[in-house]
C-alpha cells in the first residue's frame, strides 16, 4: 500500500494520562511517520482532540452540543499544529490543513491541493474534523481517506487489533486478523462509530486497526504484513 490515512486519537497524544500533549509520544509518532515516508509511503493524518477537550461533562452541565463540537474541532487543530512542528524539526515535509481555514494558522482543506502535496511526499495533516458538528474525527478520517484515494484508513489504538470482547476484561476474547464491516456492525464491536463504518463499507475503503506503540508498524502495514486487524468488505 503506497498511500495511507493515519487516524490518531487525541488521547494517544496525551500518553499514559490521555491528557495534554506528551512530547515523548509525539516523538514516537514522528519516528513512525518518518519510517513510512522514507519507505515511499504517501501519508495523510487526522487527529482527534480528546486530550485537550471533551465535551461530555460540559454537555451534562447544559452546554449546547454544537458549541461543544466546535470547541472540539479547535482542539484537533492545536494537536495538528503540535504534530506538524515536531515533524518539521525532524526534517519531514508536512502541511497542516483545517476543515475551516484559519488565516495565519492553517489554510482551508482543499482536496486537490492536499492530494498534490501528498504525491510530492508531503505529510498532509487534516484537522478540524469534517468542519461540521455532530460528526466524529473517525468519520472525518474515513471521509478524507476516501477523498484522497488512500489504500486504507489506519486506526491507531492501544490494543493490537479488533477483539470479540474487551481483552482487558475477558481473557478469552478472540483477536480477529480479518473481519468484515457487516460483522463489525452486527457484533457491535465499536471499531469506529456507525457513520464511519458505513462510509467505509459503501466506498470499499479498508480499515486497519493496530497498536500504534509497536515500532515500525506503519511500514509493516504498507508492505502488506499482517499487523493488527483488517476490516473490509466480504468480497475483497
Amino acid at each position: 500500500m503506497s498511500r495511507l490515512l493515519l487516524k490518531l486519537s487525541g488521547e494517544a497524544l496525551g500518553g499514559s494520562t490521555g491528557q495534554g500533549i506528551d512530547p515523548t509520544v509525539l516523538q514516537h509518532f514522528c519516528r513512525q511517520i518518518k519510517g513510512a515516508v522514507d519507505a515511499g509511503v504517501e501519508l495523510g493524518v487526522v487527529l482527534g482532540g480528546g486530550n485537550l477537550f471533551r465535551g461530555a461533562a460540559l454537555s451534562q452541565a447544559g452546554m449546547d452540543r454544537i458549541v461543544g463540537d466546535r470547541m472540539g474541532m479547535l482542539a484537533t487543530i492545536m494537536n495538528a499544529l503540535a504534530l506538524g512542528d515536531f515533524l518539521t524539526r525532524e526534517g519531514i515535509a508536512n502541511q497542516v490543513y483545517s476543515a475551516t481555514g484559519i488565516p495565519g494558522i492553517a489554510p482551508a482543506y482543499e482536496r486537490d491541493h492536499a492530494l498534490s502535496a501528498m504525491t510530492q511526499g508531503t505529510v498532509v495533516i487534516v484537522s478540524g474534523g469534517t468542519g461540521n458538528p455532530l460528526f466524529t474525527t473517525d468519520t472525518a478520517a474515513c471521509l478524507r481517506g476516501i477523498e484522497l484515494r488512500t489504500d486504507a484508513v489506519l486506526k491507531a489504538t492501544n490494543v493490537d487489533g479488533v477483539y470479540s470482547a474487551d481483552p482487558k476484561q475477558d481473557p478469552q476474547a478472540q483477536r480477529y486478523r480479518h473481519i468484515t464491516f457487516d460483522q463489525v456492525l452486527e457484533q457491535q464491536l465499536g471499531v469506529m462509530d456507525l457513520t464511519a463504518m458505513v462510509l467505509c463499507r459503501e466506498n470499499a475503503m479498508p480499515v486497519v486497526v493496530f497498536d500504534v506503540s509497536v515500532e515500525g508498524a506503519l511500514v509493516a502495514i504498507s508492505r502488506g504484513e499482517e499487523v493488527g486487524t483488517r476490516v473490509e468488505n466480504a468480497s475483497v
